[in-house]
């Protein structure tokens, strides 16, 4: 591989976006240290919400990470040579995605010490035990792909390393939905949609970051994308879009079906205030109709509209995801079905929740860690995606 890295014109870009990056880490670092020191009692969650807004960042990246890898499967897997270029890119984000969701998580857990008793004692029974392997074999298995396509005499094994990132990253979104599916002590979850409607999310989410990433890569480098593969990862965006937006339609439908779930979808789509309003106006409208509009509308479909859609999609994700993690957790859980159940732990009730500033640092400083790793690297390796002459000469022709 020939590609160069980042300008040397931009080496002062790149210490100045280093240095923001690093004071939001440190940032959410502080709060992470502060709610150890100062218990979860100074955030918004409580004995019934305790998965908050930190969960909501964190998922978020976990799942877009998976999904970043489309570039680099389109390339490897299936043979495209229009988006090998872009294959190393795409490994990148994927390492820097975890990386940033899993020390969100980790700092999250109030003793985050308490790690190691995790990844030296299983229980297989649990699948949060699964997901130690997944993720662990997740960086293993990017950073061997990453390392084939970037060292020329293991050129020739690509295909098999990205192949087994293309299949290693499905059962890793599966295991990440299957947490929510097998936990039938929330009405919102234990349903057999869940792990397929992650995977369609992590296509979208991860096809959105990866759009909005180059172009960023591309303006800071005064380059333009060349238009034929513009348009088929937007294509790919507004598929992977409309499948997200009929797996949650469906999800919800299923739900609304039994009786025993039309409360709850019934507080989750119409009155349970910030949550529909989340629903319909970030992720039905912002976050779907609005992006699709962006890519598939005659008049538009520009680059600027790609990006716009792409951020969009990035919005109604985090709206979705709220409404998902914090709202399944508000509805009362129906410990005796039939009956009204109340105690001084204020069983049978909706439970309040609102995020508080160390809770939306930590999830910050996950994702300015996932960009710091995305940044270094590519100041420091050739990951930035490098178009064959005759490709940017149709780009500069059209511009």
């Amino acid at each position: 591989m020939t590609a160069a890295t980042l300008p040397r014109t931009a080496t002062g870009r790149f210490w100045a976006l280093a240095a923001a990056l690093g004071v939001v880490v440190l940032a959410g670092l502080g709060a992470a240290h502060f709610m150890e020191e100062a218990g979860h009692a100074i955030t918004g969650m409580n004995n019934r919400i305790v998965w908050g807004m930190p969960h909501v960042f964190a998922i978020f990246l976990i799942v877009a990470a998976s999904g970043v890898l489309n570039v680099a499967s389109v390339g490897s897997v299936f043979g495209r040579t229009e988006y090998k270029s872009r294959a190393p890119l795409s490994g990148l984000l994927c390492i820097g995605l975890l990386a940033g969701g899993l020390a969100v998580l980790m700092l999250d857990l109030g003793r985050p010490e308490r790690m190691i008793v995790a990844a030296t004692h299983y229980n297989f029974t649990s699948v949060f035990a699964w997901n130690v392997f997944l993720y662990t074999g997740m960086f293993a298995i990017v950073a061997v792909y990453l390392w084939t396509l970037m060292e020329r005499r293991m050129n020739g094994y690509s295909g098999a390393a990205g192949l087994a990132a293309f299949v290693w990253r499905f059962v890793l979104t599966t295991g990440t939905g299957m947490i929510f599916a097998f936990l039938v002590a929330r009405q919102a979850y234990g349903s057999a949609l869940l792990p397929p409607l992650f995977i369609v999310m992590s296509l979208a989410w991860g096809t959105a970051v990866f759009l909005a990433v180059q172009a960023a890569l591309y303006a800071g480098s005064d380059r333009t994308i060349p238009p034929e593969i513009l348009r088929r990862i937007r294509n790919l965006l507004g598929i992977f879009i409309a499948a997200v937006l009929y797996f949650t339609l469906v999800y919800h439908l299923t739900n609304a079906y039994f009786a025993k779930q039309v409360a709850f979808t019934r507080f989750i789509l119409v009155d349970g205030g910030v949550y529909p309003l989340l629903f319909w106006g970030g992720f039905f409208v912002l976050g779907s109709v609005l992006p699709l509009v962006l890519i598939w509308h005659p008049r538009l479909g520009t680059p600027r509209s790609v990006v716009a859609a792409s951020l969009l999609t990035i919005v109604g994700a985090f709206a979705l995801l709220y409404v998902f993690i914090i709202g399944g957790q508000a509805w009362p859980l129906e410990i005796f079905p039939g009956y009204a159940t109340s105690s001084t732990f204020a069983d049978g009730t909706i439970a309040a929740y609102a995020p508080s500033l160390p809770e939306v640092l930590l999830g910050l400083g996950g994702v300015a860690i996932a960009l710091l790793i995305a940044v270094v690297g590519l100041h420091v390796l050739p990951f930035a995606p490098q178009d064959d002459p005759e490709a940017r000469a149709k780009a500069s022709a059209s511009a």
